[in-house]
Parts: structure tokens; sequence; C-alpha cells
């Protein structure tokens, strides 16, 4: 597996993979579908056809971004993405890269439309199945371009008052399009956008937590290193050292070797919290070292 040592039901393709095109909001996608008992991970919208193929996803989720598909160095997905035969959604940015390649035109808007928007809808049905046909939601922009003309196949399920094509899908081949972000809380009713998506069109079970990560994960990690491996850590004191400690030292025990360095830069006394807090209260084994002078001394030139 390319990507992540943790594999979580391979074989009933249980998870969903976000393809991120640099959105602030990417990880509170990633979050929301975990709220929903769902595993999903996070890669670079770069990531090969073949390594996405390999992993087997039951559905994909194409995130937000800063850039426009106008531009023409703009970040686009797999083009095989689409022809995974799994549902695909792509979320502003990722729903004007879809309508973009698959042969839809995408144009810039008059202005940059950020906040709250009403969104009235025409067809209640596939991702809209928990909304109401007729009915208006209230959802959250942030996007500069527009869909000028949706790509073929596709039809369009909502809109904004001022005409701006807010849901589109593709029902044969299972393509969804959002213009709005479902994943943040002024979108009220997003995460039942998101469920919609993620239980019933991708058929993925609910039975995803994460002391189910945190078994699968210490599982790898002992396959990884073996029975005799030794790993040697460098902590930082920060989330993501310290969570890779606590589960290495949970698979591995005392084979585990942590290293702190204090480069005279932390705020004051953390480096004796880290020690008290991973060495003294967790048992890590940790080795720290003083290097703050090394450290002044190179940047004071």
């Amino acid at each position: 597996m390319s990507h992540g040592a943790v594999n979580p039901g391979e074989s009933k393709m249980q998870r969903i993979l976000i393809l991120d095109f640099g959105s602030q909001y990417t990880m509170l996608i990633a979050r929301r579908v975990r709220e929903l008992n769902v595993y999903c991970e996070i890669w670079p919208c770069t990531a090969s056809m073949q390594s996405i193929e390999q992993w087997q996803p039951a559905g994909v989720i194409l995130s937000g971004g800063p850039a426009s598909v106008t531009e023409q160095d703009s970040p686009r997905p797999p083009r095989g993405v689409f022809d995974l035969g799994v549902p695909v959604l792509g979320i502003c940015y990722g729903l004007q890269v879809m309508t973009e390649m698959l042969g839809g035109q995408v144009v810039p808007g008059d202005t940059r439309e950020f906040g709250k928007a009403v969104v009235h809808i025409d067809q209640a049905e596939g991702i809209l199945g928990q909304w109401q046909s007729g009915g208006e939601e209230s959802v959250w922009m942030s996007h500069g371009d527009r869909i000028e003309r949706a790509a073929p196949g596709f039809v369009v399920l909502a809109r904004t008052g001022d005409g701006v094509q807010a849901v589109v899908a593709d029902r044969e081949r299972r393509l969804y399009g959002l213009q709005f972000h479902p994943e943040v809380v002024h979108t009220p009713g997003g995460a039942a956008l998101l469920g919609a998506f993620v239980h019933d069109l991708c058929a993925c079970e609910a039975d995803w937590t994460m002391a189910t990560f945190v078994n699968e994960a210490v599982a790898a990690i002992r396959e990884q290193v073996g029975e005799d491996g030794r790993v040697l850590c460098g902590l930082s004191g920060g989330v993501d050292s310290s969570v890779a400690a606590a589960l290495i030292h949970r698979a591995i025990g005392e084979r585990l070797t942590c290293v702190f360095v204090d480069n005279g830069l932390l705020r004051l006394d953390e480096a004796q919290d880290v020690e008290r807090i991973f060495g003294e209260g967790m048992g890590l084994p940790l080795i720290s070292v003083d290097a703050s002078e090394q450290f002044l001394g190179g940047l004071a030139g």
C-alpha cells in the first residue's frame, strides 16, 4: 500500500479516499466521514491511478482548493478516477475540476462568493435524498469560479437564487458535485449529504471507530517492525510525533527509543513538560538532548 500503514477492511472496500487539492477544509471532510463511522484517508491529488486502484476505495471525494480550473497549471486528479466504477463526490473546486475534465464549462464568477447562501432544491434524489424537492437549504459557499455548463450526462439538482448550479449529478456514473461545503457547520444539512454519499451511495457500513484504527495501527506496526526490530523516534512533543510515539510504544514497548532535542526555541518550560509527560507519565524510553546553545549559536551567526 502506497499511502498509510493501516489497511482496514480491504476485502469489503469499506473506506473513502479523499483527494486533497489544498482546501483549508480537507481535514474537516475527513473528520466528518469518520464521525459517520467510516474509515477514510487523505491523499494528495497527485496520487497515481495505480495506487488508487490498488487501494480499492468504496468512494472518492475531491476536496475544494484555492486554485482555479481556468488556470493552465491548476491541479487535476488522475482522469481514471471517474472510471473507477465507484461514486465520486466533488466539493467546490472538486466539482469544478470534475466538470472541466468531463467536458463541461467553468468560468470565472463576476465576484468571489464567500459566506452563507440559500439553494433551491429541484430534485431531492441521490445525494440529496435527505432533503425535500421544492425546498430550500442554507449552505456555505466559498468560490470564485462557477459552472457555466454542466458536463454531458449531468443534471442540475439544486441552484442558488441567482441561478448558480449548486448540486449536479450524473446518475449513471454515480458522479456528484456540490458547489458549497457540506463539511462545515455553516451548512446545517451538510452531515446528511455526506451521510447519504458515504452510507447510501458508497454502501459503507457505519462500523468503524477510532478504537478500530488504533488496534489496526498497532497490528500493522508490529508486522512492519518484526519480533526483534527496534525503532528510533524523533519526538518533538507536537501532535504528530506524540501520537506516533504512543502507537509505536503500545505496539513494541521497550524496543522503542524516543529522542527529544531542546533547540532553545521552545516555549517556557516546554522541554521539562515533554520529559515529564512522555518519560515519567507515559513511560516512554526517552533520551533528552539539550542542544540549545548549539542552535542559538548557529542562529546568531
